[in-house]
């Protein structure tokens, strides 16, 4: 309601009545604005095509749950890369509207990861999200990632699955696991000089231009190929930042068992030698090599 108040007029000494809004009138009408400002926000924003991928196999039980969380209208497209499953994740995928790719055969995580960023490369995309469909990470944070990228903050984003060492142990973690992820996540920030809270999150996202100047198609089609995309993004100085995502562990979540889990820190430990190695030009490695380096010098020594 509006409230009549009384001011002194200077020039003719007389008092004049002026409406003065009533508070919770203002608040009513500044929350109708909300809408319209968060719009003006967005469309400040750095704009450009993004594109969520997901390297799937043997997701039919989890792809449905995955694409209901994921936020309305936040991506251009979805493309799910099916790594040769035995079960109908493509029908599956089809019939939400995705765009499917299918391996003949199971080419590997990183093979998988291949074929999902060359895909987006080549159809324009200047965000990619690498969401995986097996329901272990929380997509309803995809929007805030991409926004970090949109805003200039960080080229690469990852999700981090340990803020807490109890969030990550009740979320069904298991021991050796966590124990195993903070050895590897302390040593590589030692190594590679930087600060983040887990190296070895399935939950990531780029801007183009990482994509296209890291080598990634030398990389290994196993697990470790994570691990090789990091190192090759502090080589070429990109930004890598973290946010904190919830994450689930439950049978149908995909995860490797712990002979594998050996070979991948073993593999990302030899990584770790090869980025030294490559960085005092004991041996120059192939896959910290880009074709968009500027002086040839570097190239040819790289290659040698």
């Amino acid at each position: 309601m509006l409230k009549p108040v009384l001011l002194p007029d200077q020039k003719n000494k007389q008092a004049e009545a002026v409406i003065a809004p009533d508070c919770a009138e203002m608040m009513s009408q500044f929350r109708n604005l909300e809408p319209l400002l968060e719009e003006i926000e967005r469309a400040s924003l750095p704009q450009g095509k993004t594109i969520v991928v997901m390297p799937a196999y043997n997701a039919v039980s989890t792809l449905n749950q995955t694409l209901k969380d994921l936020p309305t209208g936040i991506a251009d497209e979805i493309i799910l890369v099916d790594d040769g499953s035995t079960d109908n994740t493509v029908e599956l995928a089809l019939s939400h509207g995705l765009t499917v790719i299918k391996h003949k055969e199971n080419r590997g995580y990183g093979g998988n990861q291949k074929t999902c960023y060359q895909y987006a490369l080549e159809h324009g995309a200047e965000y990619i999200v690498m969401l995986h469909p097996d329901y272990q990470y929380d997509s309803r944070v995809v929007g805030m990632t991409i926004e970090l990228l949109k805003l200039g903050i960080c080229d690469v984003v990852l999700g981090s699955r340990i803020r807490t060492r109890r969030e990550a142990l009740s979320g069904g973690m298991p021991a050796w696991k966590y124990l195993a992820n903070r050895f590897l996540t302390i040593t590589e920030n030692i190594a590679l000089g930087q600060n983040l809270g887990d190296f070895h999150s399935g939950f990531r996202a780029y801007r183009r231009e990482v994509l296209e100047t890291i080598p990634y198609e030398h990389n290994s089609n196993d697990f470790v190929f994570d691990s090789q995309v990091l190192a090759q993004a502090v080589h070429f100085n990109f930004r890598i930042g973290d946010i904190p995502v919830p994450v689930r562990y439950f049978a149908e979540a995909s995860s490797i068992n712990f002979k594998r889990c050996v070979k991948y820190g073993l593999g990302t430990l030899a990584v770790l030698a090869r980025f030294w190695a490559q960085r005092l030009r004991i041996r120059p490695s192939k896959i910290f090599f880009s074709t968009k380096v500027d002086s040839e010098a570097d190239n040819r020594i790289q290659l040698q």
